[in-house]
């Protein structure tokens, strides 16, 4: 009876609620804005002051409630499917592109945005929602500051956030992923899911033309505006579709306003899509990655053409999250774009880093033809000054905001090349590589520092191929350790000056050659063993007593320079991880021909600029040193041995670092003699250049300064051979070892 009871309650109830419907008043809301463009005559009422908006909220609010009540999960309901079979998208389109009433495109653009997003049905695979998001796509992303960014953004969002949920989609976005050819008859099967099959027939006539029925009850004018539409339609498939959501994110990303933030965040989600087929069709199938660095090079090209390399330098942290605003105190001519093109290559190394690998490998490919090789190298190469000292600049400072690994990978090869066998003292180098090797030692000192500069950024970057190809190429099988007898007890007793192998370099130089000795064993054998004092004393003594100065001042001594090489260490050493460096020499093979010694390009420049350190500017003197000193923190044996090692036996001829420093300093003590007052002089310039002075000009001033940096760079090295020594923790004690005897 209860039971019975309930059930004729519920009838009665059920009974008094009239039930809504939700088709009707859809189709209702629908006529309304097609008798709207029949009926108005007044074409200057803003949309926002019509009904339009509000019907378009209530279609919106009966699709969403009509999903909520489906029972059959995936099914679409009478509304969406009224949606689909009479084209309302392609309609609202067409109404957004007449721009009538005015301010009908931005609501035609929120429209698709929230009913894509509130909608879960998917929508995009069929015909009659992504062609007209197609379209509608075109209509907005090509000029800068457009009044509907702000919904175009919000659009791509939506679309962006579709295809991460779902990488297929990709295809269908960027060209309708012809779905239905112009000789195919529409009920030819296509890759479509199940549930869009139907819905793929409806939206298509016999001949593959939209079809447009006309609505239950429509106006015949309605019909009328939309008589147009399969003609419109058919030009998406002459292949200008393909490019819709890519150019429109690049459009908006140039954008003035907070729009560019969004629209790059929605490109880096689009590059990032994790589905294979769908990174290697965006990379193959769409301009992505061309029109990137077509965007870069325009940049590089807006800028002034000459910019001050010191305004470069200083122009740091510049990144495209959080771009550089120009500012009344820090400005200068062409700030706002430099900071532009910062902005967009540190976005490109960010896009490189977080796509996919197949659009990496495209993307840092096109930056190096496109960019690196087609409009910077030309700049490189020009013969004017001021050209390179611009270019030279701009590329450390990309340098030291690079990241991803297939980018460095790619400037790596575009700087050094990509050959990695022992060079030649008279070899043809890369071209590039070449002309940089002759910066370093170029007739102007700004194009030599800004040079070495870039080097030594270089060098601090973690692709083992850059070291390799400067340095380590040349040093493998250790052909500048001489062989001979078994290492003697003191050297002071069995060495003569001419076979001193610091100065066996000059054996070259006077055309004398050295007899040669039999090849049995390696004169000194560097297995790790020699004393730290030593090899530190050898440093620290190297500067005679009435050159140094340093002690004279309250200064910084040897301590804090092991405090600074110490950190400066394991930051390389983290860095060289994973490179599977061995940790001890390799074995001289007594099997192995010789071959001669040369210590690379790279090397010999760097010997050559350190040998004229007392005839140099101070500048380019401190910039010298520190690329030394960075390659000295390398922790390979090899380099370890050939530049820190003051007592392995040179072969004939070559020549180390310390050797040059040797006969730097035999080059001194002779020009001391004729420098009157050189005590005094040289205490005074180190007080200048420390601040504690005037900076009136001396006699001598160059190479008073650079006995000062020479002093200096001895004490880094020292403490730097301190902190790489094998088997000794340089934890353990900061202080210097008692100076005795080298």
């Amino acid at each position: 009876m209860l039971s019975r009871l309930g059930a004729l309650l519920q009838e009665a109830v059920g009974a008094r609620e009239p039930s809504i419907d939700l088709l009707q008043a859809f189709v209702e809301h629908w006529k309304g804005i097609t008798h709207y463009y029949i009926e108005s005559t007044d074409e200057n009422t803003p949309a926002k002051k019509t009904d339009i908006p509000w019907r378009l909220k209530q279609m919106l609010d009966i699709l969403v409630y009509e999903e909520q009540q489906q029972v059959a999960v995936g099914e679409a309901g009478p509304c969406l499917e009224y949606l689909l079979q009479h084209k309302i998208l392609e309609t609202l389109c067409t109404l957004g592109k007449a721009e009538f009433p005015p301010g009908m495109r931005q609501q035609v653009f929120q429209f698709f945005s929230k009913v894509l997003a509130q909608v879960q049905h998917p929508l995009l695979h069929y015909l009659s929602v992504h062609r007209p998001v197609q379209k509608l796509l075109r209509l907005g992303g090509t000029a800068p500051g457009s009044v509907t960014e702000k919904e175009e953004v919000q659009l791509t969002t939506v679309l962006c956030s579709k295809i991460q949920q779902d990488p297929e989609l990709l295809a269908y976005i960027l060209e309708g992923k012809k779905i239905v050819g112009r000789k195919k008859a529409c009920g030819e099967p296509t890759a479509l899911p199940k549930d869009t099959a139907s819905h793929r027939d409806k939206d298509c006539s016999h001949d593959g033309a939209p079809a447009r029925p006309q609505l239950d009850g429509e106006p015949c004018g309605a019909q009328a505006l939309n008589s147009h539409m399969p003609a419109e339609t058919e030009q998406l498939d002459g292949g200008t579709a393909e490019s819709n959501l890519i150019t429109s994110l690049l459009g908006l990303c140039q954008s003035k306003s907070r729009v560019a933030l969004k629209a790059q965040e929605n490109l880096l989600l689009l590059v990032s899509v994790a589905s294979p087929a769908a990174a290697t069709y965006l990379v193959q199938s769409s301009p992505c990655c061309p029109a990137i660095v077509q965007h870069l090079c325009q940049l590089y090209r807006s800028m002034p053409v000459f910019l001050d390399p010191a305004d470069i330098a200083a122009l740091e942290g510049i990144s495209w999250r959080l771009p550089s605003a120009p500012s009344d105190e820090a400005s200068f001519p062409g700030k706002e774009a430099l900071a532009a093109f910062l902005g967009w290559f540190d976005y490109c190394d960010h896009l490189i880093t977080e796509a996919h690998t197949v659009v990496a490998d495209a993307l840092a490919k096109a930056v190096a033809e496109k960019f690196f090789m087609e409009t910077l190298q030309p700049q490189l190469l020009h013969v004017s000054e001021q050209s390179i000292l611009t270019s030279t600049a701009l590329l450390t400072a990309m340098l030291r905001q690079l990241r991803s690994p297939a980018l460095l990978r790619e400037a790596a090869a575009f700087l050094l090349g990509t050959d990695r066998q022992p060079e030649a003292p008279r070899d043809n180098p890369h071209a590039l590589y070449a002309h940089l090797i002759g910066h370093c030692d170029h007739l102007s000192d700004e194009i030599s520092i800004a040079t070495l500069r870039l080097f030594e950024e270089l060098l601090q970057k973690p692709h083992e191929g850059i070291i390799r190809s400067l340095v380590l190429r040349n040093l493998e099988g250790r052909p500048y350790v001489a062989w001979g007898s078994p290492e003697p007890e003191s050297y002071e007793d069995t060495l003569d000056l001419e076979e001193d192998p610091y100065f066996t370099d000059s054996f070259l130089d006077s055309g004398f050659q050295p007899r040669a000795k039999p090849r049995l064993a390696p004169a000194t054998s560097y297995d790790g063993k020699t004393a730290v004092t030593e090899i530190v004393n050898s440093f620290l003594c190297l500067v005679p007593e009435e050159a140094k100065t340093s002690a004279f001042l309250e200064e910084t001594g040897y301590d804090t320079y092991v405090h600074d090489a110490y950190g400066l260490f394991q930051e390389c050493s983290s860095r060289v991880a994973s490179w599977g460096w061995p940790l001890t020499p390799t074995p001289l093979d007594p099997h192995e021909p010789e071959r001669p010694f040369f210590e690379g390009h790279f090397l010999r420049v760097l010997f050559d600029r350190m040998s004229r350190i007392l005839d140099q500017p101070y500048s380019l003197n401190l910039q010298v040193t520190s690329v030394l000193s960075r390659l000295a923190l390398f922790p390979h044996p090899h380099i370890h041995e050939y530049l820190l090692d003051p007592y392995i036996s040179l072969a004939p001829g070559c020549r180390s670092l310390f050797s040059v420093l040797v006969r730097v300093i035999g080059d001194l003590m002779q020009r001391i003699q004729r420098v009157p007052q050189f005590p005094g002089k040289l205490l005074l310039v180190r007080k200048q250049l420390t601040g504690q002075a005037p900076g009136e000009q001396l006699d001598h001033q160059t190479l008073l300064q650079g006995v000062v940096v020479l002093e200096e760079f001895c004490k880094e090295l020292a403490a730097i051979a301190f902190v790489k020594f094998p088997l000794h923790d340089p934890r353990q004690n900061l202080s210097p070892a008692p100076e005795g005897q080298v």
